[in-house]
């Protein structure tokens, strides 16, 4: 690429053919146990002028090529941390360059969320800012406390209905296994309400893989935590999806085909729920008893 990007960067799978573009460095939070992703960098909004200078190179680059880009992702972390103007720059810009664009989409959390107000949400929807990839990895208390996410259940419902009212597309992560054995029940209970209470246009399932270094990976290895096994982690896909609320689902887009996912998945809630279910069920009873993933890359 013609851009120097502050390393590493990542985007959500959906996102693989867009541009990346980084107007924010790190993670806002940048505490999850789970997570590693941002721990070498400082949050940082960037200078508008080197944010234009990227965008400048890129639709050089573009122009001389075959490619025509349709999309284009906000990184890093927490894109819409960023103060609301910034944003509203940010998105002229690109449009300014990439005339063309389809969409633009960002990672977000509730509590960045929750700090816009309505209007600047509405604003930054109507200026182009299509879609919203939220973090929700659980909906219990107990696991999000534990998890250090920042925020508890009711924020999430709260910031997934705030952000949608505004015109977002939103697009939810829950993390299988994340509560680990000790809190599964509370993890599946939890996460299907409150991800019914969401209704997201897409959810996505990631199963836990704790990365080496990270502090759950070390409340792993001192005992605090027990790491689901691969049955385990299916039974919790299993349930979370038998309990979700059919009458309050309406044309989900839902994957769970992510790397981390040894059976992919894929279907439209409510309509394929019942044949997810089943499938899952197959292997369950498939499934050795005591397979535990546990891996040095990344979430």
């Amino acid at each position: 690429m013609p851009i120097q990007y502050h390393e590493p960067v990542y985007r959500p799978p959906s996102e693989g053919r867009s541009i990346l573009l980084q107007v924010t460095i790190g993670c806002s939070h940048n505490l999850c146990t789970y997570c590693d992703m941002y721990r070498s960098k400082k949050y940082t909004v960037r200078n508008i002028e080197d944010v234009e200078d990227d965008l400048i190179k890129l639709s050089k680059f573009y122009n001389s090529s075959s490619i025509i880009p349709e999309k284009i992702f906000f990184c890093d972390g927490d894109a819409l941390a960023a103060p609301f103007d910034y944003l509203m720059k940010c998105l002229e810009l690109t449009f300014k360059y990439f005339p063309f664009i389809k969409r633009i989409g960002t990672y977000a959390t509730a509590m960045n969320i929750l700090e816009k107000s309505d209007n600047e949400l509405k604003q930054l929807s109507q200026a182009g800012m299509g879609i919203a990839y939220l973090g929700m990895e659980s909906g219990s208390d107990s696991v999000l406390k534990k998890i250090v996410k920042g925020n508890n259940a009711e924020d999430m419902v709260k910031a997934s209905l705030k952000i949608k009212k505004a015109g977002f597309k939103l697009s939810t992560i829950v993390m299988i296994g994340v509560g680990g054995e000790e809190l599964s029940d509370d993890h599946i209970t939890g996460t299907a309400r409150i991800l019914s209470q969401c209704a997201p246009e897409y959810l996505s399932f990631l199963v836990t893989s704790p990365v080496v270094g990270t502090p759950m990976a070390r409340m792993i290895e001192r005992k605090i935590m027990t790491l689901p096994t691969e049955k385990q982690m299916l039974f919790e896909m299993k349930e979370i999806l038998r309990l979700m609320d059919d009458e309050l689902m309406n044309n989900i887009v839902f994957r769970a085909n992510h790397v981390s996912n040894q059976i992919p998945l894929a279907g439209i809630l409510p309509q394929d729920k019942n044949s997810l279910v089943k499938k899952l069920e197959y292997w369950f009873t498939q499934m050795p008893e005591e397979r535990r993933g546990f891996r040095d890359g990344h979430m």
